[in-house]
């Protein structure tokens, strides 16, 4: 029989590289006739993604194929609109000419069928190519079924409301079916109060996700069955829950990094089980002077040892110079309290940017996580079995809090907190009585969370939920056959 090729185009940041990369390995482990191709922008800046990539190569030379994409980068532009218009700009010709030469191929090699795109998010633009040359093209989303379903709940309200389509800040909760409860305006996306540019994006998106054929979505039915109970409705492209998709082995480290891993899980080693509550914010989480004092007050007030990783790389997209002035970029002993770095000695450890979190989420130390709520710490805070504390940052992550605390996942330090905001101060004492009620050892949460570990191993094994989605998805494709 045949061989079949799928074109990947993903985004190259940690959050969307690796599940859309791991979903694929899944995809080929699951068919010996599915062949990779990923079309991919190669920075020189990111030595992480060029390292996940090559890893690929090395552990499925057979099966992948990479076509790097020039890297253009344009300064000029900030907002999320901008920085769809530059994916579409590097990748729309580039993927033109592949899909041309695939398809001018066949009558001459006729061993392999040009079976679809799978695009990331922020390529759905780029479904107009696969139309035009009558090539079905999937999504490979890296968020949850609640943002699929917010996207869906976009096009049938801008049919309902033409005269004013966004939205306010004023407006009531939003009923929207990928969640149990009403959703709060203050928890939605903040592009979409942006009549101008964020909220015609969210739309252009959304109206692109209803021209797939199929939809591949990074969670498992048990997780959100109200939600998959409504996109079974006829008027949405078939969905498929993959998930979850993670890489929990070891992941590439840079020499740099290696000594300071090494540290870190030698003093995780020395903590006793469960004792230790994680901090990590994401790869862009950024906090001004006053917040950063105010965790470590929080921290030493509530009595338990914590492993605190604070980064410290400059944003370009969220004017440094200001956010210098304020010390929202820049650490230094100046930002915590008196004497706080002698006093921690022992109970508290600093890491200063990366922290290898997958590996720290799993080390039998950790009892809790304080999370920026990206959907990929969430997945791996709910595999190792490990309740959250919502610190949501931007984009999507107000809504995964949200959907945290309503499912009992999370207890809620804050749900709409703004980042780099003078005015808007996580205090001490917040902070400390959340910790205290994460790392209480008769909390629900933490049985609710243990419990979900167990029903996310099973969903990806043979039989389980997301293994029979992904079966189904490849039978979809290709055919039984």
């Amino acid at each position: 029989m045949k061989n079949v090729e799928l074109i990947f185009v993903p985004q190259t940041s940690k959050g969307h590289l690796i599940p859309i990369l791991e979903f694929a390995k899944r995809l080929v482990d699951h068919n010996n006739r599915i062949l990779i191709t990923v079309v991919f922008v190669k920075s020189p800046f990111d030595s992480f993604a060029n390292a996940y990539i090559e890893s690929i190569k090395a552990s499925k030379p057979d099966r992948f194929k990479f076509i790097n994409v020039p890297l253009i980068v344009d300064h000029h532009r900030q907002s999320f609109e901008d920085h769809v218009i530059d994916l579409m700009e590097t990748h729309l010709p580039l993927l033109k000419n592949v899909v041309t030469d695939i398809s001018s191929s066949k009558s001459s090699l006729n061993s392999t069928t040009f079976t679809g795109f799978v695009f990331d998010l922020l390529f759905v633009p780029l479904v107009d190519v696969a139309l035009e040359f009558n090539i079905p093209s999937y999504i490979f989303l890296a968020a949850n079924a609640g943002f699929l379903s917010l996207l869906f709940h976009l096009t049938t309200r801008h049919g309902e409301t033409r005269d004013i389509p966004e939205f306010k800040r004023s407006n009531p909760d939003e009923l929207i079916s990928g969640f149990i409860n009403p959703v709060p305006s203050s928890v939605l996306p903040s592009d979409l109060f942006d009549k101008d540019n964020g909220y015609p994006t969210y739309m252009m998106i959304a109206q692109k996700f209803k021209a797939a054929k199929g939809i591949m979505v990074n969670t498992f039915e048990e997780l959100e069955p109200y939600a998959f109970s409504n996109f079974s409705n006829g008027r949405n492209p078939p969905v498929y829950s993959v998930g979850p998709v993670l890489d929990i082995n070891c992941r590439p480290h840079t020499e740099s990094n290696l000594a300071q891993h090494k540290n870190v899980m030698k003093w995780l080693d020395e903590q006793p089980q469960s004792s230790v509550i994680f901090l990590c914010f994401g790869s862009f989480g950024r906090f001004l002077a006053p917040q950063v004092k105010e965790i470590a007050l929080g921290l030493e007030q509530s009595g338990y040892r914590f492993l605190w990783s604070l980064c410290m790389q400059s944003l370009s997209t969220l004017q440094p110079s200001q956010n210098d002035a304020l010390g929202g970029v820049r650490y230094n002993e100046d930002m915590f309290p008196e004497g706080f770095t002698e006093r921690i000695q022992g109970k508290g450890m600093m890491i200063y940017g990366w922290a290898p979190q997958v590996e720290i989420l799993a080390h039998e130390a950790i009892g809790a996580f304080v999370s920026h709520c990206g959907w990929n710490s969430i997945l791996e805070s709910l595999w190792f079995g490990v309740p959250m504390v919502t610190w949501p940052m931007y984009a999507e992550q107000k809504m995964n809090a949200f959907k945290m605390v309503e499912l009992g996942f999370a207890v809620e330090l804050r749900l709409d907190y703004e980042q780099l905001n003078i005015d808007n101060v996580v205090t001490a004492n917040e902070i400390e009585k959340a910790v205290k009620q994460v790392m209480d050892d008769c909390s629900e949460v933490r049985k609710k969370v243990k419990e979900m570990a167990k029903i996310a191993r099973k969903a990806i094994v043979n039989g389980g939920s997301s293994f029979l989605s992904i079966q189904k998805l490849i039978d979809d494709m290709i055919g039984k056959n």
